[in-house]
């Protein structure tokens, strides 16, 4: 078994049914993983949505920004029994790799992945691709969804609609566990994989962090937001990925010995 994590302990703030993966990369890397998921998904199973699938067909593109959208998306897609065939017709903007191996997974192909795995890249290389766009795009959110697509597809003047398909909560049933655990001031390693995943922890940590704590994001939108909590002692690798994140902090163990 690969070691070079030295048995460190990682804190793994994922959403449950995403932490797996993360958690199963770490050990086979000779890492210890503890998981706590901060935040909960839910799919949204509203009418405007039923209506919104029903004219799916309108859409020349659809745009996902994250694979808990591809998900959601496709549940309320069979569960509303919408003909996979319509999808034949249409073309899809995924923000990443694994974004794109999700949507795979449902029979479908990316038409187009960014070169830097996040929304402002997204719209800006898009745009400079497909210089003519006649039809309206199709935009799947959830609740905590940056602006970044809608505000630069309006500057652009390009004609879109969204779709709001799953909603991101704090699971507040883990911060005791939380808490425990920073107190035991043990954790080698604190990672982010999203925006909201700052968010959640900032709001349930209680007290002050160690300040040799390292925490590790998986871009630049992450760190951002860690930055504005206060929260400076960060890793983020090039690639946008888990398997980015666990470089990163590989290479942070060799160097540190």
């Amino acid at each position: 078994m690969s070691i070079p994590l030295h048995e460190k302990r990682i804190l793994i703030t994922r959403e449950g049914n995403q932490a797996k993966e993360f958690s199963e990369k770490v050990i086979q890397h000779g890492g210890k993983p503890i998981e706590i998921p901060l935040l909960k998904i839910s799919c949204k199973d509203i009418p405007e949505n039923k209506q919104q699938l029903q004219n799916i067909h309108h859409y020349k593109w659809i745009f996902f920004t994250s694979s808990n959208g591809v998900a959601c998306f496709f549940q309320l897609a069979n569960q509303y029994k919408w003909m996979s065939n319509v999808f034949d017709k249409i073309k899809f903007a995924t923000v990443g790799h694994k974004t794109a191996q999700t949507l795979e997974a449902y029979g479908c192909k990316s038409d187009f992945i960014p070169s830097i795995y996040n929304a402002d890249a997204m719209a800006t290389e898009f745009t400079a691709r497909y210089t003519v766009i006649d039809e309206p795009l199709l935009i799947v959110r959830g609740n905590k969804s940056r602006e970044v697509l809608p505000d630069w597809f309006t500057k652009h003047k390009i004609r879109f609609d969204t779709i709001e398909v799953y909603e991101t909560t704090y699971n507040f049933r883990v911060k005791d566990e939380l808490n425990q655990l920073l107190n035991q001031n043990k954790l080698d390693f604190i990672t982010f994989t999203s925006p909201s995943a700052v968010e959640a922890f900032s709001e349930m940590k209680d007290g002050q962090i160690r300040k040799n704590q390292v925490f590790v994001c998986i871009g630049t939108t992450t760190k951002k937001r860690a930055l504005e909590f206060g929260i400076t002692n960060t890793l983020t690798p090039e690639q946008f990925t888990i398997d980015g994140m666990l470089e990163q902090i590989i290479d942070y163990i060799a160097r540190k010995g």
